[in-house]
């Protein structure tokens, strides 16, 4: 359940530009074809070492270049208010719970659960666990002290290269992260999470129509150009 892009940096993020607009790239680098390396490996890292998000990630401290992604989400939407409780799911590497921390402050409360332990995140309460079993919904909502008011989730598998696959397995995780923001949501409260444009994607937009006021597909300008990834973006939770 760790997040689908890569870019890490130690520190604490913060200062200097808006987190959500990088600046110029600079000069191109190239990474020369080692004997070893398939081509493809020098590919993916020609596009890191070049990417304006993974060299912005770098400088603020922040442990992904998806990170940009929830910044310019909540830019739009304001899903995380100073005070909200918010619970990530499939958190690690935690970079979108630096950014929640930022966001609710210090009278907010962020809890990120994953497979696998992350490495702490300062005013973050992080659990290990399955996101998606039964016993996560009462994990999170008492580390949160209560019921959320904002439920995150980035969650992907690794890539197969089958694009069916990759999608139907991107949409299980979806559907299971909107049956867990469906109990632990506070009426009003907000919903985030990935998709992949595809067959399955219409049935959750449409089940979450149902269930919350507001619903919009969004692709933030940090989603890379060649992705089929799509946010949905929900808020207003109806409730019981």
């Amino acid at each position: 359940m760790a997040r689908g892009s890569g870019g890490s940096g130690g520190g604490k993020p913060g200062g200097g530009r808006q987190a959500g607009a990088p600046g110029p790239r600079g000069l191109t680098e190239r990474v020369k074809t080692a004997r070893r390396r398939k081509p493809s490996s020098t590919a993916w890292l020609n596009r890191q070492l070049n990417d304006p998000y993974v060299r912005e990630a770098q400088r603020l401290g922040y442990r992904s270049r998806a990170a940009f992604k929830l910044v310019q989400l909540d830019d739009r939407f304001s899903v995380l208010v100073p005070g909200a409780r918010v619970a990530d799911l499939g958190a690690a590497p935690g970079g979108w719970c630096q950014v929640a921390v930022q966001r609710v402050g210090p009278r907010g409360r962020v809890v990120g659960i994953d497979l696998v332990a992350v490495e702490p995140v300062a005013g973050a309460k992080l659990l290990v666990g399955n996101a998606t079993e039964p016993d996560a919904v009462a994990r999170l909502r008492a580390a949160l002290g209560g019921a959320a008011d904002a439920v995150l989730s980035d969650m992907a598998n690794a890539a197969t290269g089958h694009a069916g696959t990759d999608q139907a397995r991107t949409m299980a995780l979806a559907e299971a992260a909107a049956e867990v923001a469906a109990e632990l949501l506070a009426p009003g409260g907000s919903f985030v999470v990935k998709v992949l444009q595809g067959p399955d994607e219409p049935q959750l937009f449409e089940r979450l129509r149902r269930t919350f006021a507001h619903v919009r597909r969004v692709k933030p300008k940090a989603s890379r150009a060649d992705s089929k990834e799509l946010y949905l973006v929900a808020t207003g939770f109806k409730g019981d």
